[in-house]
């Protein structure tokens, strides 16, 4: 049965009931049958859309979408390595956070809802704000303050309502949460629809690699929109007998705010209250995940691993895909030097990570770089 429930207290709601949280405060998951008709998926236009019977939006007049997904998966040279990486910071806002909001605001548009409220340090604002300006939906976006000028500007241009939040990004989580006591909380790590967009990574790179999993999976981790996400998407493809196994998921996240290392290394029951420093990854710069365990759990379910990255080594990674005529921001780049410290104790393996967004999103911080690199 299609439905709502609560990892925590098992609670169970309708699948088109108007909530994003559990009545015990708790986040929600999907529980959802996924089916994988291959020879119809092969024959549909390539976009995230061809796994229609695995994404759970009921009517096909309800997606909302800009033929958006399928972004290429190109062989990368990482330390003489050959790395499969997908390229979503082609998707049409810039990140693959695309991915998400066009399956969580294609849901929006079915439940009737006409005005959302959703808070991001820019890529998931960008993303519900374009979706919902194509679906007709009012946004309203909450960002922290310092959230870079070209994010805030494409996430106004769209039409949203942008709120600038002082402090950090946890403060940026509570303003929204008071907002979302009367507005629908089209949330990219609460909402559950959200994970049932991104698991769709999952699927293109397994149909790409010829309906077989790859060994690893590298992906940075703040939130874990994309790694929770691309766990979904490979036990549905196991469950349904695609592929055999699943891959060892990889998370990566910056020395200067690192909460799920630390939980994973030390073998902790709950995440631990970190002191986070800036980082030039400010995409992962999450102290306080709300699924925290829940990526904790899948990465283990994986047998997979968390490594840490400096900012050091995220300008290096950087520097070198630039190089190679890849234009990335700095949460792709924490992936990139993330594989690089992988490869390392890896071998004869099939890895596959991702490109999550697209270096104009940071131009100020490119700048710097730029200036920096002409004093070296």
């Amino acid at each position: 049965m299609d439905q709502l429930v609560c990892p925590k207290c098992k609670a169970a709601y309708p699948l088109d009931d108007r909530r994003w949280k559990c009545d015990c405060g708790s986040c929600l998951d999907i529980e959802f049958a996924a089916a994988f008709p291959l020879a119809k998926i092969k024959s549909r236009k390539p976009t995230l859309w061809r796994y229609r019977e695995a994404i759970p939006i009921k009517d096909n007049s309800s997606i909302v979408s800009f033929d958006e997904g399928f972004t290429p998966l190109l062989e990368v040279d990482i330390d003489g390595r050959s790395v499969l990486v997908k390229q979503d910071h082609l998707f049409p806002t810039g990140s693959y956070k695309d991915r998400g909001a066009a399956v969580l605001i294609s849901k929006v548009k079915e439940l009737g809802i006409k005005e959302v409220v959703e808070d991001s340090s820019g890529n998931a604002g960008c993303a519900i704000a374009a979706y919902c300006a194509r679906a007709g939906v009012r946004s309203h976006i909450f960002v922290p303050a310092d959230t870079a000028a070209a994010k805030s500007a494409q996430i106004q241009l769209y039409g949203a309502a942008l709120n600038w939040v002082p402090g950090s990004r946890e403060d940026t989580a509570r303003a929204v949460l008071k907002a979302a006591e009367k507005v629908y909380y089209a949330s990219h790590s609460w909402n559950p629809f959200f994970f049932h967009g991104t698991k769709t990574y999952a699927f293109e790179v397994c149909e790409q690699l010829g309906w077989k999993a790859p060994d690893a999976v590298i992906l940075p981790v703040g939130n874990g929109t994309l790694l929770l996400g691309a766990a979904i998407g490979f036990r549905e493809l196991l469950t349904a007998k695609v592929i055999k196994s699943l891959p060892k998921l990889i998370g990566i996240q910056s020395e200067n705010c690192a909460p799920l290392y630390q939980a994973f290394r030390r073998n902790l029951k709950e995440i631990p209250r970190i002191v986070k420093k800036d980082t030039l990854a400010e995409g992962i710069s999450i102290a306080d995940p709300i699924r925290g365990t829940h990526i904790i759990d899948a990465v283990r379910e994986s047998n997979g691993d968390f490594v840490i990255v400096s900012d050091a080594e995220i300008k290096d990674a950087l520097k070198n895909m630039a190089k190679k005529g890849y234009y990335i921001e700095p949460t792709s780049a924490a992936a990139i030097a993330g594989a690089s410290k992988y490869l390392a104790k890896s071998k004869d393996e099939v890895v596959v990570s991702v490109f999550t967004g697209h270096g104009l999103k940071s131009t100020e911080k490119m700048l710097k770089i730029v200036a920096e690199s002409r004093h070296d």
